[in-house]
């Protein structure tokens, strides 16, 4: 064996044990987020710090740095070129960063979760506020630590989606939702509004549970690689390209809750299952970007699962485990009624419309927070001013106001922005998809694997090997273009409510 192949299995024998604390790791928060006692989370939020704590030390270890410095320019394989690449930037990153630091910022994360699950029960912001300031104030430090150009949030978005930044958010934001409020206007003031009475009705969790399976099933998601569990919060999760795990929640009284939100997070499962094989133990066997990940969930959700041409394959299999009294719904009504557009507090029950605005809310004031604009006390009520001045409606309690998410508790400023470019890519890729297969044709006939292999073979297959505006271009031949999502959506409830 040759000196340089020599390094290489060297290199990779050190991703595979970095790989084996990520994985443990990644074990460790899913079961925090779906079974864990409450008696167990202290313990094992020191468990996930250690971990971590290692993690961060190979990351940033010497020997780390040798093989960025040997290999950056003597291999010719082109997957550790790029891994080299990814491990260059984490190292400069997080050397940037105290280790001690870094496990009492884990160690945070992990109680700041389970202490917000609770102020969310309890429906009271004031007991995760402590917890919240601290996030607030490491988040600040660690984007200082990495420095940034033109705007402090840059440094916490640029983990999220590479390449974009305030500028762009703060030009495209305000256009997007200029043309979605316009369209919203419209909407309240059509006479053809669907019937939302047409879904109430008791629903049984397990029933809900074996359509959502069906469904998964046949979106093409190996259960033998992954499962379906229950939370509060619907979350997918790669632990490995062989076990790729998805959560839902139910909501016996409205299946829309469950039966979307298990699409949605179905589409993240799939883009991590069909990773290509090589890119195995190495860190770009994962989504490239938090935005194309969320291309990939929306694109399921809703341009497949909203469809009509879905219901149309799907209705008489929904109505076989649905309630009697779905039988004498029409295909039609019912397709109007999963579309219907009304302000939600509620932003994982927001339909298709004004989702988006969610999230402008929430980049809005994270930005806020991040820059010194505003304090973590004020949340609650500019949240509730906010949901006012955007969607018309004020959250009556902070459990359907500012604690509905679970991402800042968990630390992941710069997150948010990434639902909303999701939401853009999505439309982009559906744009171009259409120009080589008949997706309508695809989905009336229920045949999902053309669809699935089309995906994989542009995006998924990939992992991080290319960049999030690298994928964009390559597979649309164009770059950020919000006018696809625009157009889509106009012409999608133009339809629906006869404007």
């Amino acid at each position: 064996m040759g000196n340089s192949s020599l390094l290489e299995k060297e290199f990779q024998d050190l991703l595979k044990e970095k790989n084996s604390y990520r994985e443990a790791i990644m074990l460790a928060h899913w079961d925090m987020r779906t079974k864990i006692p409450k008696k167990g989370v202290e313990q094992r939020s020191e468990v996930i710090g250690f971990l971590s704590e290692k993690l961060h030390q190979l990351e940033t270890s010497e020997k780390m740095k040798y093989f960025i410095d040997k290999l950056n320019y003597s291999t010719e394989n082109d997957v550790i070129k790029k891994t080299i690449k990814d491990c260059e930037e984490t190292y400069e990153r997080n050397r940037k960063i105290p280790a001690e630091e870094y496990k009492e910022y884990v160690m945070l994360q992990s109680k700041s979760e389970s202490i917000w699950q609770e102020a969310r029960e309890k429906s009271d912001f004031s007991l995760f506020q402590p917890h919240l300031e601290k996030l607030v104030d490491y988040n600040k430090k660690f984007a200082n630590y990495w420095g940034y150009e033109d705007n402090i949030y840059d440094a916490l978005l640029h983990e999220y989606e590479p390449g974009v930044t305030t500028k762009t958010l703060d030009k495209v934001f305000p256009e997007l939702r200029n043309e979605l409020t316009t369209l919203v206007d419209n909407i309240n003031q059509s006479n053809a509004k669907p019937d939302p009475s047409v879904l109430t009705g008791h629903f049984p969790k397990k029933e809900q549970e074996a359509f959502s399976v069906e469904i998964l099933k046949r979106m093409g998601y190996d259960f033998a690689s992954g499962r379906l569990d229950e939370t509060i919060h619907p979350f997918a999760i790669g632990i490995n390209m062989n076990d790729v795990r998805v959560t839902t929640r139910y909501d016996e009284e409205d299946f829309r809750m469950a039966v979307f939100g298990t699409i949605h997070e179905g589409g993240h499962a799939l883009y991590e299952q069909n990773i290509s094989q090589k890119l195995a133990f190495t860190p770009l066997a994962t989504g490239t970007s938090m935005g194309i990940h969320e291309s990939q969930s929306l694109f399921w959700e809703n341009f497949v699962g909203r469809s009509k041409s879905f219901w149309q394959s799907h209705y008489n299999l929904f109505k076989s485990y649905a309630p009697k009294h779905f039988n004498g719904v029409s295909l039609n009504d019912f397709y109007r009624a999963v579309n219907e557009v009304k302000a939600s507090f509620i932003r994982i029950e927001a339909d298709e419309l004004t989702y988006p605005l969610h999230i402008m809310i929430r980049y809005e004031l994270e930005k806020a927070l991040i820059n010194g604009d505003i304090n973590v006390s004020e949340l609650p009520h500019l949240w509730n001013e906010k949901m006012i001045d955007y969607l018309g409606i004020e959250p009556p309690t902070d459990r359907e106001g500012v604690l509905q998410d679970i991402h800042w508790a968990g630390g992941d400023f710069g997150y948010f922005p990434s639902y909303a470019l999701g939401y853009m890519y999505a439309a982009q890729f559906q744009h171009t998809m259409n120009k080589e297969l008949n997706l309508n044709d695809s989905i009336v006939k229920g045949d999902f694997d053309q669809i699935r292999q089309w995906l994989t073979k542009n995006i998924h297959q990939y992992g991080k090997m290319k960049k999030p505006l690298e994928i964009i271009q390559d597979v649309t031949n164009e770059q950020l273009n919000p006018d696809y999502l625009v157009s889509y959506l106009t012409k999608k409830y133009t339809d629906i409510y006869n404007l």
